[in-house]
């Protein structure tokens, strides 16, 4: 390991501290850290959707992330002799609550916080991390604009950028591509990236931005039927999905053109029904995408074994903080150098955290449905084919 490593192994020695066990997760280092004799809780606040439309999310999240805090310390829930206390605080996907929610936990005192379900969210929190110099690990919010916003925040999820690329095979010599998505934060980052991954090249990227709000998709399912695209490229998250695919399955479009979309939660597969065989899908996690010792460990933790898309977001975001805890304990300057460039095992697999942008680069995934609600994957894209340009 480090010189740093090699000199809290140093204070150690000096009978400061008592070591502790050795996680089974990230680079395999003692759960120690140069904490000067000081016994107080390191704080974590985790600002997340436990309630509103992405409150699903915010439970995956939630879950992952207490494995993940298990995981990698195994299990003691302690970092050199230290209890890593977190707080959760539910921002409702809202940005004004999280923003609040934020301000509180930095008023009394933490240095780190996590979560941010959605993406309007996140881009609210990291300039409150950069203001107040405090360790920010974004969650599930795929906004590209998150990578390279500050020296002070990280992700643990994927970016709409790494959707787009996973789903660029599906595009063959199609040049009439259009990005159906709501009309917001996330919408708008993959319409984004559809026209810088897909568009140029004779391929021309139009949009339909719905509305957040929408509830009723056949006139959106009308218009997308009526442009006769090549490719629908679909970005949709939240409890109005099942409606929004029986509104474009009922006006004729799986079975007109080729769609392609992410794989959402477990919980909406059998909404696609008969028509999910037909679709083209990406996908940033599902069960038995991967089969490792971190997957293991999350499948043991979560209620009836059966991980889901963004259970592994907890959990490496609990792994990145653990690490960053190591290195720095209270000093958030040193957990940030800490995190740069940080390469762990997690749950997707191998995992980077670029150290000029903070863009967390990982494996991502192709499936199929069929027909009956149950995934099973095609292939596997690699962190490099998938990875953002530099921000």
């Amino acid at each position: 390991m480090s010189g740093s490593a090699t000199s809290r192994r140093a204070v150690l020695a000096a009978g400061l501290l008592t070591a502790v066990a050795v996680a089974a997760a990230g680079c395999g280092s003692p759960q120690q850290a140069a904490t000067g004799g000081d016994a107080s809780p390191l704080n974590v606040g985790v600002v997340y959707s436990q309630s509103g439309p992405l409150a699903s999310y915010g439970q995956q999240y939630a879950e992952g992330f207490k494995a993940g805090l298990a995981y990698a310390t195994g299990g003691t829930g302690k970092v050199g002799g230290r209890e890593v206390t977190v707080s959760y605080a539910d921002d409702a996907g809202d940005p004004v609550k999280a923003v609040s929610a934020a301000k509180d936990l930095i008023g009394k005192g933490y240095k780190v916080l996590a979560g941010s379900t959605s993406s309007g969210v996140a881009l609210q929190v990291a300039p409150l991390a950069e203001t107040n110099k405090v360790l920010f690990v974004s969650g599930p919010a795929a906004t590209d604009a998150i990578t390279g916003v500050n020296r002070y925040t990280f992700r643990s999820g994927r970016q709409s950028y790494q959707d787009v690329q996973t789903a660029k095979a599906y595009l063959g010599d199609g040049r009439k591509v259009l990005v159906f998505a709501p009309d917001s934060a996330f919408g708008k980052s993959n319409v984004a990236a559809v026209k810088a991954v897909l568009g140029g090249n004779g391929v021309t990227v139009s949009d339909i931005a719905v509305p957040a709000t929408a509830t009723d998709f056949t006139p959106f399912a009308g218009q997308v039927k009526a442009a006769k695209p090549d490719l629908v490229f679909v970005a949709w998250a939240g409890s109005t999905a099942s409606a929004m695919w029986q509104a474009l399955d009922q006006q004729g479009v799986l079975a007109s053109t080729t769609v392609v979309t992410g794989l959402d939660i477990r919980a909406t597969w059998p909404a696609f029904g008969a028509g999910g065989a037909k679709l083209h899908l990406l996908a940033h996690y599902f069960d038995g995408a991967t089969d490792n010792a971190a997957q293991k460990a999350l499948a043991a933790a979560v209620p009836g074994g059966k991980t889901d898309l963004f259970h592994p977001d907890g959990f490496a975001a609990a792994q990145m903080i653990v690490h960053a805890l190591e290195a720095g304990g209270g000093d958030v300057e040193k957990m940030v150098t800490a995190l740069e460039g940080y390469s762990f095992e997690s749950v997707k697999g191998a995992m980077t955290v670029r150290p000029e942008d903070h863009a967390l680069l990982q494996p991502m995934f192709q499936a199929k449905l069929d027909g009956t609600g149950n995934a099973s994957p095609v292939a596997t894209v690699s962190s490099a084919d998938t990875a953002p340009p530099a921000a």
